[in-house]
């Protein structure tokens, strides 16, 4: 436990700085996240920060607008996020805690940190790295100084983190709809305690199971009453905070699956029996998740024949927004040999933008497209069709969205409409440089491609892309694809979890 006793400002307005080092990491895929993809995808420091994340559905514009709407000056420390892919190098772990670090430092008088990190980075040394960033704050910043933190619902939540914070608390939504307003609710706590209304205690608890990613869908069944419950909690004046992450398979970590973290005001007694009391309810809903999804054919021939379009096909192998390739072929070449129309396929593929750049708008495209990261996403697949746009990539999503972001960028982007479809039904082929995961209709919509009057829609996802697609699609279609955000634990060889998880054993 972490008192502001020490911190109170004799200043007008407290100061609290706001900072984040956010990473989504994939123990399966050997794409390494250096400072560079960081860089690629979104890393501010300063004023920027403010630009960037003011107005966005992100947790750090929910601090922004917290630390205003409760008096509080603030100091944009550093922000750092990017694309979930394979474990963060040391170095880049290093370079930007570093950089925080020394920023958090060199600040005026700082009465306190708002962090956002999403709770699954791992590095080459640390399983971890979140519980080590907020470690080496702590160490920066003394025993006293209150760091709140934000974490995504798909937190792989250690003892050491718990420890080393003073609060924290996670979205209770997926998709994530929810994330500006859990950093409104961090500056809150931040509030309390600085203004001595409120001694956090916190607790964690950890079923042990795995919470397979099928049914990490908030809004339905098995989940839906145990957030629900956790918001109740909330009402509670006892109660700073009370989160439940279903996890994230995909980290080969000791501390992988479900937790419940509880924050209470100087109750530490209430924090663990409610901790423990979700945890179980947790574990009481496990019998509830069956893993029975078509493959790729039996789903195109699904796709084909239904009457409520568009159909959604949801390549669960391919989630980029769990760190997979983005470019698995088994989808687009079930579609190809089936003769299906109407369909939007995209991928990330920077090879293939370069040829349509090359063929010109108008001219005519064939090439190998996908299947070129790794051998766990299918082969490459010829395709010929004609080049419809080449654009820049960028879009901006207005709407609350999973990952909340405002400002988006795919990088040099090329729409092919590939042979075979119709005027009414054509087969389009987005191509982008940049692995982008399908968080936005905006992303298809920049492109001059309207989703509602396509028969087939595939998105590489799991449940994020819910909040966009689902007010449009006619049916969706979960697809037991392989890759390296596969559905089905037994795909994979897991060597560093916890022993016994239900899930896994």
């Amino acid at each position: 436990m972490f008192l502001a006793a020490a911190w109170g400002s004799a200043r007008a307005a407290p100061r609290v700085a706001i900072g984040g080092i956010l990473h989504e990491s994939n123990s399966f895929s050997t794409l390494a996240t250096d400072r560079a993809a960081f860089e690629r995808s979104n890393l501010k420091t300063g004023d920027a920060i403010l630009a960037e994340w003011g107005e966005s559905q992100h947790e750090v514009g929910g601090f922004i607008a917290g630390a205003r709407k409760f008096g509080l000056e603030i100091y944009p420390a550093l922000v750092a996020e990017a694309t979930p892919a394979g474990p963060v190098t040391d170095a880049a772990l290093n370079s930007l805690t570093d950089q925080l670090a020394a920023r958090l430092r060199a600040a005026p008088q700082l009465d306190g940190l708002l962090l956002a990190l999403h709770g699954a980075m791992v590095t080459e040394k640390f399983p971890h790295a979140d519980a080590e960033i907020v470690r080496r704050l702590r160490q920066a910043m003394g025993p006293n100084f209150p760091i709140v933190v934000t974490h995504d619902f798909h937190a792989n939540i250690s003892p050491e983190i718990v420890r080393h914070s003073t609060a924290l608390l996670t979205y209770k939504t997926c998709p994530h709809v929810d994330q500006r307003e859990r950093g409104v609710k961090a500056a809150e706590i931040l509030d309390r305690i600085l203004n001595r209304q409120a001694r956090p205690t916190q607790a964690l608890a950890k079923p042990p199971m795995v919470y397979n990613i099928r049914y990490h869908n908030t809004s339905l069944e098995p989940l839906a009453p145990i957030v629900e419950e956790s918001r109740r909690l909330e009402q509670n004046p006892k109660i700073l905070a009370a989160s439940v992450s279903a996890g994230y398979q995909y980290a080969d970590v000791p501390q992988m699956g479900p937790s419940v973290v509880v924050v209470t005001d100087n109750d530490p007694a209430l924090a663990q029996a409610e901790a423990q009391r979700l945890s179980d309810l947790l574990w009481a809903s496990r019998e509830r998740m069956k893993l029975e999804l078509p493959e790729a054919a039996a789903a195109v021939r699904q796709a084909m024949v239904s009457a409520k379009t568009p159909v959604v096909l949801v390549d669960m192998g391919d989630n980029i927004g769990g760190g997979s390739a983005g470019d698995s072929t088994f989808l687009l070449a079930q579609l190809l040999r089936q003769n299906a129309q109407g369909w939007v396929v995209v991928l990330s593929d920077p090879e293939a933008v370069e040829a349509a750049v090359h063929a010109v708008v108008g001219g005519l495209f064939r090439a190998r497209v996908g299947g070129k990261r790794d051998r766990l996403h299918g082969d490459a697949v010829e395709v010929s069709g004609r080049v419809r746009l080449i654009c820049d990539g960028k879009y901006v999503e207005t709407e609350v969205r999973h990952g909340g972001r405002r400002y988006h960028n795919q990088g040099l982007t090329a729409l092919v409409e590939v042979e075979g479809g119709g005027p009414d039904s054509p087969n389009l082929l987005m191509l982008t440089t940049e692995r982008e995961p399908p968080f936005s209709l905006q992303q298809l919509l920049s492109a001059g491609i309207q989703p509602q009057r396509q028969k087939i829609l595939v998105v590489k996802a799991a449940v994020a892309f819910r909040a966009a697609y689902e007010p449009i699609a006619g049916e969706i279609i979960e697809v037991d694809t392989p890759g390296l955000t596969a559905v089905n634990p037994a795909r994979f060889t897991y060597k560093k979890v916890r022993r016994p998880l239900w899930g896994l054993e």
